[in-house]
C-alpha cells in the first residue's frame, strides 16, 4: 500500500513538473517567438523564400531602401545608397548582424505568434520598418571614403537617433558579388575596435582632472621628445610651453604622456573603465564591440604612451560617438538607435562639471585651431587622432566630436583605416557627415 502511494505521489510530481514546463514553454513562445524566429539558425528563412514577400524598409524621409515586388527583393535604385546602407538594411544572406533584415526579419516577413510562418504568404501580417537614417547623407559620406576602409557614425545625443551610419568595405545587395570583400559583413561603426591614437587624449584629460590636478594652472613643455620610465616618448613638433587648451588643440604627445603619469596608472585605469571604454553598449538591439584598456602589466613608459592613445588601447567608433555625446550632454550619454520607435537608454559617464570643462577644451580646439568654417558654422568641439598600427601600415585617421547647437545636437566619430593624419583624412568625412545630418534636421548653413 505504501509503495502504491509513493508511486502515485511521484507520478503527481512528474505530472505537475510536466505541466509547469509546458506552461513555461507556451509563455516563452508567446513572449519570445519573434526573437526565436529571428535567429540565424532558423532554416526556414535561410532556405525558403526568405524576404521575397517581406515588408518595406524606409529611411527617415520616407525613401524606400528595400521592398519586395513580384516575389523579388529590390533595393534602392541609387548604387551608392545601396552600398552606404548595406550594414543597416542588409541583403538576403542574414550574415550582417546589424542589419534590420537580420534583426527584424520576423516582423518584415510576417511571423505570427500562433501559426509561426505557417500562414499563406498572402495572409501574413508583414510589417514595414522605418529607420532614423538619412540615406542621402549616408551615400555622400560613403563616397567621401573614396575606397578607404573605415566607419562613420553621427547621432542625435538628445534623442538617440542615428542619422548616419556607414561602414566600408561594402558591396551591392542588389548584385551580390561572388567574392565578398574581406570584412564586408562587419559593421565597423559598431562591431570593430581600433587603436585610438590622440582621440584618447579626451579620456586622459578627464583622468587628469579627476586625479585632483589643477589643470587650469598647469603648463607643459615640449622639446620634441622626453624620457619617461627610461625610454623616449616623441612628438611631431617642438611645441614649447603650453597650457592644457593648447596642448589638446596641438595634440602634443609629450604633454599627454606627462598628463597620464601625473594622473597615475590607478586613475587612468579607473577613469577609462568608468567612462565605459571596456564596456559594450546597445545601439538599438545590437551590442558594440568592447574596447580595451589594461595597465596591469604596464611600466612607466607604457603608462605614458597610454595617455597618448598608443599602448594597447582600443575603442569602437560607436563608443567614441557615445562618449562625445556625453561630453556635450552634461555628462549623460543617450544610447543610439537606428530603427524608429526604439527606445534608447541613458547612462551617466561623467559629472556635469567634468563635461563642461571638457566642452571648453574641445571647443577651443575647433574655434581657435581648426576653425569654425570647417563645419559650416555649427558650434563644434572636436579632436583628431593619428593612430600608429605598425606592421608597415599607414596610421589610422580619426576625428570625433559634437555640436552644441540646440536644434542640431549631434555627436560623431569617423575612422579611416591607413588614412594618415586625422585632420586631412577623417576631417573631410566628418564635415560632410555633420553638415549633412544638421541639414536633415533643418540647418541652413
Amino acid at each position: 500500500m505504501k509503495r502504491t502511494m509513493s508511486r502515485s505521489f511521484i507520478s503527481l510530481i512528474l505530472a505537475a513538473a510536466f505541466l509547469l514546463g509546458l506552461g513555461l514553454l507556451c509563455l516563452r513562445y508567446v513572449k519570445d517567438g519573434d526573437m526565436w524566429a529571428n535567429q540565424t539558425y532558423n532554416q526556414h528563412l535561410a532556405f525558403g523564400k526568405g524576404l521575397s514577400g517581406a515588408g518595406k524598409i524606409y529611411d527617415r524621409n520616407g525613401t524606400i531602401l528595400a521592398q519586395s515586388v513580384d516575389s523579388q527583393r529590390y533595393y534602392n535604385e541609387d548604387y551608392y545608397t545601396r552600398l552606404a546602407t548595406l550594414h543597416t538594411v542588409g541583403d538576403g544572406s542574414y550574415n550582417i548582424a546589424t542589419a534590420v533584415q537580420t534583426a527584424r526579419r520576423a516582423q518584415l516577413v510576417g511571423h505570427n505568434g500562433i501559426f509561426g510562418y505557417g500562414l499563406p504568404e498572402s495572409l501574413r501580417p508583414k510589417g514595414d520598418v522605418s529607420l532614423t537614417l538619412d540615406a542621402d547623407v549616408c551615400a555622400e559620406v560613403y563616397e567621401e571614403f573614396a575606397g578607404k576602409k573605415g566607419a562613420c557614425m553621427v547621432y542625435n545625443y538628445k534623442t538617440g537617433e542615428v542619422l548616419c551610419m556607414v561602414s566600408t568595405p561594402s558591396y551591392d545587395p542588389q548584385n551580390v558579388p561572388e567574392e565578398i570583400p574581406e570584412g564586408a559583413y562587419l559593421n565597423n561603426a559598431v562591431s570593430s575596435t581600433y587603436s585610438p591614437g590622440s582621440i584618447y587624449k579626451i579620456i586622459t584629460t578627464i583622468a587628469l582632472m579627476e586625479s585632483g590636478a589643477d589643470i587650469e594652472n598647469m603648463t607643459f613643455t615640449c622639446e620634441g621628445e622626453r624620457d619617461f620610465g627610461g625610454d623616449t616618448v616623441t612628438c611631431l613638433e617642438e611645441h614649447g610651453e603650453m597650457d592644457i587648451y593648447q596642448a589638446f588643440a596641438w595634440s602634443c604627445n609629450i604633454a599627454f604622456a606627462e598628463a597620464a603619469t601625473t594622473a597615475g596608472a590607478e586613475n587612468m585605469q579607473r577613469v577609462s573603465e568608468s567612462l565605459g571604454v571596456t564596456k559594450s553598449y546597445l545601439v538599438g538591439s545590437v551590442r558594440t564591440a568592447q574596447g580595451h584598456f589594461d595597465l596591469s602589466d604596464a611600466n612607466d613608459n607604457d603608462l605614458a604612451w597610454s595617455g597618448v592613445g598608443q599602448y594597447t588601447n582600443m575603442v569602437s567608433p560607436a563608443y567614441m560617438a557615445i562618449l562625445c555625446g556625453a561630453v556635450a550632454n552634461s555628462g549623460e550619454a543617450r544610447l543610439p538607435h537606428y530603427v524608429q520607435g526604439e527606445r534608447s537608454g541613458t547612462t551617466r559617464l561623467m559629472s556635469e562639471e567634468t563635461a563642461e570643462k571638457m566642452q571648453d577644451i574641445m571647443r577651443y580646439t575647433v574655434s581657435d585651431y581648426y576653425g569654425d568654417t570647417m563645419f559650416g558654422g555649427l558650434t563644434v568641439g572636436a579632436k583628431t587622432g593619428t593612430a600608429e598600427v605598425g606592421e608597415g601600415k599607414e596610421p589610422n585617421a580619426w576625428m570625433v566630436g559634437y555640436s552644441t547647437d540646440a536644434e542640431y545636437p549631434l555627436a560623431f566619430a569617423v575612422v579611416v583605416e591607413e588614412g594618415g593624419y586625422g585632420f586631412y583624412s577623417a576631417g573631410p568625412i566628418a564635415r560632410t557627415a555633420m553638415i549633412g545630418c544638421a541639414q536633415s534636421l533643418g540647418f541652413e548653413g
